[in-house]
């Protein structure tokens, strides 16, 4: 779970980045609240990858991927990626605890 998981947050702190350059033309926000929330945010994503997992990572990820949504408001094109990003987070979640649930098989079969 943790390399996909992981991925997956990396992928988003690529994104944040690129909607914090298109956010800095909006005419109502300052560039310092734009860097602000970016910059929290990518380094909530990197900070994730470490603790990925555990249990109450998982609900701050998803926490995250609402904001993600959220942030469709100020970068339109948010909307779109921040739904793809959901998708990727719960499939990540989803599909990497059944391979760690096959590897844990297959260590107990080896030993």
């Amino acid at each position: 779970m943790r390399t996909l998981c992981s991925s997956t947050l990396i992928g988003e702190f690529f994104v944040v980045g690129f909607a914090g350059l298109v956010a800095m033309k909006h005419p109502d926000l300052s560039m310092g609240t734009v860097w602000t929330v970016c910059g929290v945010t990518m380094a909530l994503c990197v900070l994730l990858c470490g603790v990925v997992t555990r249990p109450w990572a998982v609900v701050v990820g998803w926490a995250l991927q609402i904001g993600l949504i959220v942030s469709g408001f100020v970068v339109g094109t948010m909307f779109v990626l921040g739904v793809i990003f959901a998708a990727l987070w719960w499939a990540s979640i989803h599909f990497g605890r059944k391979v760690d649930d096959i590897k844990a098989r297959h260590a107990t079969q080896a030993a």
